[in-house]
C-alpha cells in the first residue's frame, strides 16, 4: 500500500509512518522544513516540503498522484482560532478535496472525541476547536471517497499496551499515541471498513482482533 500522511512529522503521524514501513508500505508525507524531509529520508519516509495552511488542492493533489490512502493526523489541538481553522479546518477539508482530484480512493482522518473535554473549564478557543473538529467530520462523512473517521480519546505517551477497544461509541479515557498509530495501521489494511466512524479508547481487545469486529458483516440467507 501506499499512504501519504499529512502530520507525518507529528507524534501520531511519525508513529503511523513506522508501523506502515514494518509492514512493507511504501509511505510519503508532507512537512515544513526541509530539515524534517532529510529526517524522515532517512527513516524511509519520501517527505515533501509545503505549507499546509496555504497550499491549494490542485498543488497537494499533484503530490497525492498514485496514493493507495491519504492519513490526515495533523492537528492544532486547540490552540488560537487562526491556527484551527487552517489546520483542523480548511487544511483537512483541501485534502479531501486534493485526494479526489488525484483519484485516491481512501482517505482517513484522526478526529477527537465529541465529549473530550466534557465537565472541564474549556477556554473559548478550546470550545471553537471541538466545535471546527465536528463540522470537519460532518464535512468528511459526506465525501464520495473510500473515508474512515477515529476518533481517539485522550493521547498520552504511555507505552502501548497492545489492546485496545474500538467501536461506534466509547468513553473518553486515554490511550498511548503507540496504540492509536498500530489500530490506524490495521484500519488502513482493513478494506472491509470504509464510511465509518470509529472511536478508540484503551482496552482488553487485541488491536488486530478489535479491528476484524468493527468491520461489518456479511449475513447470507434468508427468513
Amino acid at each position: 500500500m501506499k499512504v501519504f500522511i499529512i502530520g507525518v512529522s507529528g507524534a501520531v503521524g511519525g508513529l503511523l509512518a513506522r508501523e506502515l514501513r514494518d509492514r512493507g508500505d511504501e509511505v510519503s508525507g508532507l512537512v515544513r522544513r526541509e530539515e524534517q524531509r532529510a529526517d524522515l529520508a532517512a527513516r524511509g519516509v519520501d517527505a515533501r516540503v509545503g505549507d499546509l495552511a496555504s497550499m491549494k488542492a490542485e498543488a497537494m493533489a499533484s503530490l497525492f498522484k498514485g496514493m493507495d490512502a491519504v492519513v490526515y493526523t495533523a492537528g492544532s489541538n486547540g490552540g488560537a482560532r487562526d491556527v484551527t481553522v487552517a489546520i483542523d479546518g480548511e487544511g483537512v477539508v483541501t485534502a479531501l478535496d486534493a485526494a479526489s482530484l488525484a483519484g485516491v480512493p481512501r482517505f482517513a482522518l484522526v478526529s477527537v472525541l465529541p465529549e473530550a473535554g466534557r465537565g472541564e473549564n474549556l477556554s473559548a478557543d478550546e470550545e471553537f476547536y471541538f466545535a471546527v473538529k465536528k463540522l470537519v467530520d460532518v464535512t468528511v462523512s459526506m465525501s464520495d471517497l473510500d473515508w474512515l473517521i477515529l476518533r481517539p480519546s485522550m493521547l498520552v505517551d504511555d507505552p502501548a499496551n497492545g489492546t485496545v477497544a474500538l467501536g461506534p461509541a466509547q468513553p473518553h479515557d486515554e490511550i498511548p499515541r503507540e496504540d492509536v498509530a498500530a489500530t490506524l495501521a490495521e484500519l488502513l489494511h482493513e478494506t472491509r471498513i470504509s464510511r465509518q466512524i470509529l472511536e478508540l479508547n484503551q482496552g482488553a481487545t487485541p488491536i488486530a482482533q478489535a479491528v476484524r469486529a468493527a468491520a461489518p458483516r456479511a449475513f447470507g440467507g434468508g427468513f
